[in-house]
Order: C-alpha cells, then structure tokens, then sequence
C-alpha cells in the first residue's frame, strides 16, 4: 500500500515545452503533461492551437505529491521561469494559447494562486498579467509533445529557449530537483 497523495496543478507559461522540461525535474512531480485549456473548441490539436483562435493555451498539468512539494513551491517555480508580465506572449512565442495562466483545482488552489500572485506584484517591475481561472477541461496534446525536451534537446529551440529555462531553474531550485 503506497502513502503517496497525489494533487494536481494546470499552468500555463508560454511553450509546454519549456515548462514540462523543468517540472519534469522537479521532486514532488510525479507526471507532466502537455496540453490545451481554456479555450472552446472540443478536441484542439496543436494546428488549431496555432492559429490563436481557439481561446486555448499551451499548459502543462502536473501531477504532483503534496506531501513532497507544495502546491505555492510549484507557482514559485513557475513565476521563475516565465515572465507573468507580458500579456499573450513569452519571448519570440505570441498569441493568446502563450498567455500566463493558473488553473487552480479547487478552493484552496485559488486562494494560494491569487496570495502568490499578489506577492510576485511586488517581485516584478510590471504589472502581472497572469490569469487565474477554475481548471477547464484539459486536452492532451499530440504524442509527439510529450517529453520534447527530452527527446530533442539539440534542436533549435531547445537548445536556444528550453535549455537556458531547465538551468535557470536547476540552479535557482536545486534542493527540490530529482536526484
């Protein structure tokens, strides 16, 4: 019989791809998983998404232990490796589905998410922008997007957005890495 808890957390900060690769490291994170939320079309794939029509953002859904790593620990991960201060946009990525986002699961989710949220105001030079929303149904995205990093880490942008992301957050949280 296992002890573990598991909870769940939906964020959104620009490319999935940048935020599956840290919270792939991060222990606590039991699975990532890239989708879409928050949009109205039933079934999005990653054309559709593109088009920045959709109302969907790119988001990763972690399952996580709370018992290992706090549902706050995950957002300040989050704010560090993304900017909440650029609306629809992270870096060269721009549209409505790279927008910042918090999905909260419930209640308490919530009220962490807006507490972190004012508290990052004080961080950040800007204004955030970070939406903070009931989770929407979540869509899994094509095969091909899970685990990207991992599986390409000398491609192009891997190399260029993904990796500098994976070390800022190694070097900022290294206590909370696996192994």
């Amino acid at each position: 019989m296992s002890n573990t808890q598991t909870e769940f957390a939906t964020l959104g900060g620009g490319c999935f791809w940048c935020t599956e690769a840290v919270f792939q490291q991060i222990r606590g994170v039991q699975k990532v998983e890239s989708g879409y939320a928050g949009g109205l079309r039933p079934e999005p794939t990653y054309e559709d998404i593109c088009t920045g029509t959709t109302g969907h953002a790119e988001v990763v859904r972690l399952s996580f232990d709370p018992t290992i790593v706090s549902y706050r620990d995950l957002l300040e991960i989050f704010f560090t490796i993304h900017d909440p201060t650029t609306l629809n946009r992270q870096g060269n990525d721009v549209g409505t589905q790279y927008r910042s986002v918090i999905f909260f699961h419930d209640e308490q989710q919530q009220a962490t998410a807006q507490q972190v949220v004012k508290e990052m105001a004080m961080v950040w030079d800007d204004a955030i922008v970070t939406e903070v929303s009931p989770s929407p149904m979540f869509y899994l995205a094509e095969a091909y997007h899970q685990n990207y990093f991992r599986q390409h880490p000398d491609q192009g942008y891997c190399a260029v957005v993904v990796a500098p992301k994976v070390a800022k957050a190694r070097k900022v949280f290294a206590s909370k890495l696996i192994g």
